[in-house]
């Protein structure tokens, strides 16, 4: 194997982007303030000292709902490139491939609300 120039760029770019990505990591372990406890330590509230416990749980539905929510608005976004392609599409090929999409879509609901995902405690226990 000849050892050219282009080996020389690769390896030369390669450090580069090591250096960029560790640089910041390495200059701010040695840069940052070790100061622990006091102000750190406390949750943040725009600003100002938090009043009472502000560590309090919540819920663990309100992640799930959340999670929920994430999870169906990344594949809805799926929709917004096929729609934009539909025009350009010839036959219903392009038609029937996002009624199999809405069908898996809508097929997700059913099975979440059989399980009971979607219902809604009374009392949320902390």
């Amino acid at each position: 194997m000849v050892f050219d120039i282009l080996h020389l760029a690769i390896i030369l770019f390669l450090i580069a982007g090591l250096a960029f990505a560790g640089g910041p990591l390495i200059l701010a372990m040695l840069v940052a303030p070790r100061a622990r406890g006091g102000d750190l330590g406390m949750s943040y509230e725009c600003g100002m000292r938090p009043h009472g416990n502000a560590w309090t749980r919540f819920g663990i539905n309100y992640y799930v709902y959340a999670l929920l929510f994430i999870a169906f608005d990344v594949d809805v976004l799926y929709l917004f490139p096929a729609a934009a392609h539909y025009h350009t599409t010839v036959g219903w090929t392009a038609f029937f491939e996002i009624c199999v999409f809405l069908f898996f879509l809508v097929l997700a609901l059913v099975y979440f609300r059989a399980k009971g995902v979607f219902t809604w405690p009374r009392k949320i226990a902390l």
